[in-house]
């Protein structure tokens, strides 16, 4: 139909110059030429359809990162890991009496003691209140606790992300939103029960401060990459 409106008649234009002139055009596009138009058309439109779609596929890949922008103001002053096993904790002393260590065995005795009493806390206090044994399992497994300040009042959100030894490569996300957080404060971060013994322990980590989108301070493992 748009083809036929190359050729315009008036009263004064005979019939017989638009016929073959149409006729003309129309059996020129419907033979190669035509077919030759098709084919770029649909090549142009498939080349447009995968450009968008890398285009978006590249966006949601940036979307997930977050720009660095470290900041004094924000910082962690320590972490503390504790794996709380089936087992009870098992402490190691010296072996041997000769001279030599003898005045060393009372220091150790000493240290030894407070180190499992310490450990013995811990453990009570992760394990109260699990009275069964389906319980004392959901306590089992990988506790993370991280101490970190900022000077200024702020929103802040606390992302721990963290790879298992079953999962190898694959990245984990936990996360703690503080709003108008200021001084010190504590995250804790739990990698327990049935998350612990189906996909191993953890074997790399790193805890990030994020004050509007943007990674503020951050902690890693040393396998962290």
């Amino acid at each position: 139909m748009f083809l036929q409106g190359f050729c315009t008649r008036n009263r004064n234009t005979p019939s017989s110059l638009c016929g073959p002139f149409r006729t003309g055009i129309r059996s020129g596009l419907t033979g190669s030429h035509a077919a030759g138009l098709i084919w770029l058309m649909r090549f142009t439109c498939a080349v447009a359809l995968l450009l968008s779609v890398s285009s978006v596929s590249a966006a949601d890949t940036e979307q997930g990162k977050l720009p660095l922008a470290l900041n004094p103001d924000f910082q962690f002053r320590k972490a503390k890991i504790y794996t709380l096993s089936q087992g009870l904790p098992a402490t190691k002393g010296q072996k041997g009496n000769t001279p030599a260590n003898l005045t060393k065995k009372g220091s150790s005795k000493a240290s030894s003691a407070v180190q499992e009493a310490s450990l013995n806390f811990e453990r009570s206090y992760r394990m109260y209140g699990a009275v069964t044994g389906l319980d004392q399992r959901q306590r089992f497994g990988q506790y993370f606790d991280f101490f970190w300040r900022t000077k200024r009042p702020s929103d802040v959100t606390v992302r721990f992300e963290y790879k298992q030894e079953k999962l190898r490569a694959f990245v984990q996300t936990k996360e703690q939103a503080y709003q108008n957080a200021r001084g010190t404060n504590r995250s804790e971060f739990r990698v327990v029960g049935d998350e612990y013994f189906d996909d191993g322990q953890v074997l790399a980590w790193r805890c990030l401060l994020i004050e509007h989108g943007r990674i503020v301070a951050e902690k890693r493992s040393f396998l962290w990459d």
